[in-house]
C-alpha cells in the first residue's frame, strides 16, 4: 500500500477518535461533571494516539513536516464537518465552505513542489487533449461560439492552459 494512502487512512481513523474525544461529551455527557467527561475523553484519546503516531512516522518517510500538518488539517476538517452535521445536528453554514477553501489553498502551497515535479506529465496531456477541450466547450456552448477562434473558446483555452502551468 502506498505511503500516502497508509498515512491518510491512519489519520482519518485517528481523527474520528479525536473528534469524538474532543466534542462528543458536549452532547452525550452534558449533565455530568467536567472531570468525568475529561476522563472519558482521555480514554478515547489513547486510541487516537495509537493511530496518529504511526501515521506521522510512516508519512514522515516521504513528506516533510509542513505537508504532514496540512494533510492532518484537511483530514480534521473532512471528519469534523460530517460529525458536526450528522452527529451533533449542527447546521452547515457557508463559513465552513470558506474555511475549506482556505485549507485547499494551504494544500496547494505546501504540496506545490511535489506537483511541480508532475507538471510535465500534465502539460503533455494538455497538448494532446485539445480536441477534448473543444468537444467539452461545444457541449457547454453553441457550435457557433466554439470555433477555435471565438472569444469563448480562447477563454476556455486560456483557463485550461493556466491550470497546467
Amino acid at each position: 500500500m502506498p505511503i500516502l494512502l497508509q498515512t491518510t487512512l491512519l489519520l482519518i481513523c485517528s481523527n474520528v477518535f479525536m473528534t469524538f474525544a474532543w466534542y462528543a461529551h458536549l452532547k452525550d455527557m452534558s449533565g455530568r461533571p467536567w472531570f468525568i467527561a475529561a476522563l472519558v475523553s482521555w480514554g478515547v484519546m489513547r486510541t487516537e494516539y495509537l493511530l496518529q503516531v504511526p501515521a506521522n512516522r510512516i508519512g514522515y518517510t516521504t513528506m516533510n513536516l509542513g505537508q504532514l500538518k496540512i494533510l492532518q488539517e484537511v483530514i480534521a476538517l473532512s471528519v469534523f464537518v460530517p460529525f458536526a452535521v450528522l452527529y451533533m445536528k449542527q447546521p452547515l453554514k457557508l463559513n465552513s465552505l470558506w474555511a475549506a477553501l482556505c485549507i485547499c489553498g494551504a494544500v496547494s502551497f505546501v504540496f506545490r513542489d511535489a506537483w511541480a515535479a508532475a507538471a510535465p506529465v500534465f502539460r503533455q496531456a494538455t497538448v494532446h487533449g485539445w480536441g477534448r477541450v473543444f468537444r467539452v466547450c461545444r457541449l457547454l456552448t453553441s457550435k457557433r461560439d466554439c470555433t477555435p477562434r471565438s472569444p469563448r473558446a480562447r477563454a476556455c483555452e486560456s483557463r485550461i492552459s493556466l491550470q497546467t502551468i
